[in-house]
């Protein structure tokens, strides 16, 4: 990646004719002026790449501007309602008149990261440090936008088809942007972005890795490649392509889980039924379900590594086929039939862990399955298997490590900080979303950025991640630990006024309704493991 101080950035005018945000947020004035530096700009210090900006253009990250020789930031501080009803109000401009505010309604506003700028370099406060109230209680809520180097995305792929093998590379314009780690229950999972690919690789990995990491999180669709396996496209909350196709359903269970779900239902239809799995394929009769229904075992004799009664791995090949196989034909993994105990005329179901495969068969007078029309009864249970499949989806997890400016703007002694979170005297939030918070050092948190506000992710070309973050609290926690009880402003103030480093113009804001699944970040306590 080339050098990124020094010069202008972005082919953007700030004035009449940049992108429809609301009006731009003024910010503090710049870092001392450089000898070297034209008079025309002024050097923004939001992050360490410290561009100088010429009036009318904007920084690397588009995030910041020079507008009349003052620092601006381009997009509005985005707000959460508590009401869950609307979808979005309009834009609202810091400064409104009086008479239009009401503070019953401003006392359910919450004011998120997304837009609120960084604390780099470390020596300031946050820039919003909001006072507020929770049912007549006293509350803080420490408000910034987190520049991220040690952060990457785990996205859960609900899909029984072979993706690619554990450890493989998974690769974005080429680069590779990550890896496909252990697989769980129905789901493929990978690990995208990280420090390593950041920071550790070559200036294209690092570029593409950011700027992927931006899409993901910000819920747009992503093209991706496996070495040694399909080729996906990902887009948070939604279906998963794999080589070209919309996965639809995720699976009920394995294969032997299968078995026993619907064993009763299959009881009395059915001679035998194979459910095939990549991991567990389950076989009825000889399976502890279908034992205990009293049911005689079929003879059949199926290819694999045998578990125990009625469990079998490594009936075939991962891929893309019959229960996350590589078949086609699901006769293919099986032997025979052992003749002392087969017969002619015995009744098959061969089925996949999605139902989206199924085949019913007949035995011959040679003991070979014939294809037949499946009854009605049996075809009713392969339907139930569908309809107890979740749709496929997938999951997109934001993790980060909350370090440095992110505890400095908060205390002076950012180990405190970290201490009240671990003792639940702390609500950690990204762009009001409730944040999972690891146990063990640190402040590393996870959120689904489904439930975040759109567009809450951005980034700078250090290469870093630029995310949300919010740290509620009672003002006596607050002040427990050390907080910067100086730079605390009511609600009321800020929505009057707008931040204290504001040189006149009014910082726009941006009201969007609580997402339905999100408690209201004053009122819950931090989720930690």
């Amino acid at each position: 990646m080339t050098e990124h101080t020094k010069v202008d950035f972005g082919a953007e005018r700030v004035d009449g004719e940049v992108a429809s945000t609301p009006g731009p947020t003024v910010l503090e004035k710049s870092a001392p002026r450089s000898e070297r530096m034209a008079s025309n700009k002024i050097e923004c210090n939001a992050c360490p790449v410290l561009c100088q900006i010429s009036e009318g253009r904007t920084g690397a990250c588009d995030r910041y501007a020079n507008a009349g020789g003052r620092l601006i930031r381009v997009d509005p501080v985005v707000f959460v309602s508590r009401a869950v009803l609307e979808t979005e109000k309009p834009a609202v401009e810091f400064g409104a008149a009086a008479g239009a505010q009401d503070p019953v309604k401003e006392q359910a506003l919450f004011v998120t990261g997304v837009g609120a700028s960084s604390t780099y370099p470390d020596y300031k406060p946050a820039p919003f440090i909001v006072s507020s109230k929770l049912d007549d209680v006293d509350m803080v809520t420490v408000v910034t936008e987190g520049i991220f180097s040690y952060c990457s995305f785990k996205v859960k792929i609900d899909t029984d088809r072979f993706l690619g093998p554990e450890q493989s590379n998974v690769r974005c314009q080429g680069e590779i942007v990550g890896h496909v780690t252990t697989a769980e229950y129905g789901s493929q999972m990978l690990s995208l972005g990280g420090v390593h690919h950041l920071t550790g690789g070559s200036k294209k990995e690092g570029r593409v890795t950011c700027d992927m990491m931006q899409a993901l999180g910000n819920k747009e669709a992503v093209e991706f490649t496996i070495d040694g396996g399909a080729s996906l496209v990902i887009r948070a909350g939604a279906a998963p392509v794999v080589d070209g196709v919309e996965e639809k359903r995720m699976r009920v269970g394995c294969g032997s889980a299968t078995i026993g779900i619907f064993a009763k239902q299959w009881f009395g239809h059915v001679d035998e039924v194979v459910v095939v799995d990549d991991h567990i394929t389950g076989v009825l009769t000889e399976h502890q379900a279908g034992r205990c229904l009293g049911m005689a075992r079929s003879g059949l004799k199926i290819r694999g590594r045998k578990s125990t009664p009625g469990r079998y791995f490594q009936v075939a090949n991962p891929g893309i086929g019959w229960g996350g196989t590589d078949i086609q034909d699901p006769l293919a993994i099986i032997e025979g039939f052992d003749p002392s105990v087969a017969r002619p005329g015995m009744r098959l179901l061969m089925v996949s862990t999605t139902g989206e495969h199924a085949q019913w068969y007949e035995l011959d007078q040679n003991l070979v399955p014939q294809l037949a029309s499946m009854p009605d009864v049996v075809q009713r249970t392969v339907e139930r298997i569908g309809e107890n499949c979740e749709p496929s989806l997938a999951t997109v997890l934001f993790i980060g490590g909350a370090g440095g400016s992110l505890r400095a703007g908060a205390t002076e002694n950012p180990v405190l900080l970290t201490r009240a979170i671990k003792q639940r005297l702390v609500n950690v939030t990204c762009g009001g979303a409730p944040a999972y918070v690891w146990p063990g050092g640190g402040i590393t948190v996870m959120v689904d950025v489904t439930r975040m506000p759109d567009r809450s992710f951005g980034t700078v070309p250090t290469p870093a991640i630029v995310a949300p973050i919010e740290f509620s609290m009672t003002v006596d926690a607050y002040r427990d630990l050390g907080g910067h009880m100086e730079a605390v402003r009511s609600l009321e103030s800020v929505l009057a006024n707008g931040p204290d480093h504001l040189e006149g113009a009014p910082l726009a804001r941006r009201t969007l309704a609580r997402h339905t699944d999100n408690p209201w970040p004053l009122g819950v306590p931090p989720m930690l493991g």
